[in-house]
């Protein structure tokens, strides 16, 4: 078969409608050769999928109990994902209840600036019941309210251009996602959960909620979000650094 790899995945993506402006850049999961099958998957998940095809919602009687796993307290410099750089920067703002957070939005963006978390409940908000999957095997049902992410990037001015988002954190942690899911309507930056405020251990004071994929990619502890025109693995802080796929759809 003498069409390359890179041909494949223009035909592809042109093919599920994505806009991805041009082909020259390799897939997100491209490098080597157990990645490929990532890249399979990617591809053809956006290829046989219609976009804005909702995961299953569930009803208020359907909620289970869920854990916090993986950093609980960005904080304490005990736990693994601990960074110096962020974690006394959480502590000191979740001691005020976060009156003083906000997040940032950069990048391929016209309007960049910072929103607050009244900011964020001033948009129109998205109340959704839905199955969290993690891929250690377990799952559980609960009620994310939030905002849409695509009405917080509209809100921003978000270019053209624009291909992917990456999602920087308070923890030592940083992860990105295609225009693709940022564009789906279960997209969004979550800051309640089951009637309440979000709990210090699922991502307080915000998470993005991608229910579209694998629990690991609903982010907590949202610090700051840029938008690019191209892939960022996210080096040493990335999921695929960890030895996790960038791509993670169900």
């Amino acid at each position: 078969m003498d069409m390359s790899r890179r041909t494949v995945l223009a035909g592809m993506a042109a093919g599920s409608g994505l806009l991805l402006g041009g082909c020259s850049e390799n897939p997100p999961t491209y490098g080597n050769v157990l990645r490929m099958g990532d890249w399979f998957t990617y591809n053809a998940q956006r290829l046989l999928i219609p976009r804005g095809v909702l995961a299953r919602e569930y009803d208020r009687g359907d909620i289970t109990s869920t854990i916090g796993v993986g950093t609980v307290n960005p904080g304490n410099d005990h736990e693994p994902g601990f960074n110096p750089g962020g974690g006394p920067l959480w502590a000191q703002l979740a001691a005020n209840d976060f009156k003083d957070w906000s997040i940032e939005v950069a990048g391929a963006v016209a309007r960049p600036g910072r929103y607050s978390l009244d900011a964020l409940m001033r948009f129109k908000a998205r109340t959704q019941i839905t199955r969290h999957t993690c891929e250690e095997g377990w799952s559980a049902i609960s009620e994310w309210t939030g905002v849409p992410l695509r009405a917080v990037l509209e809100h921003a001015g978000i270019k053209p251009s624009a291909r992917f988002v990456k999602f920087e954190t308070f923890d030592a942690y940083q992860d990105s996602i295609d225009m693709f899911d940022v564009l789906h309507p279960q997209t969004i930056l979550a800051y309640g959960m089951n009637g309440a405020h979000l709990p210090h251990g699922h991502g307080a004071p915000l998470r993005v909620r991608v229910e579209t994929q694998l629990g690991y990619k609903s982010v907590k502890f949202l610090r700051r979000i840029v938008v690019t025109e191209h892939f960022d693995d996210g080096g040493k802080n990335g999921n695929i650094a960890a030895g996790y796929s960038w791509f993670a759809g169900i």
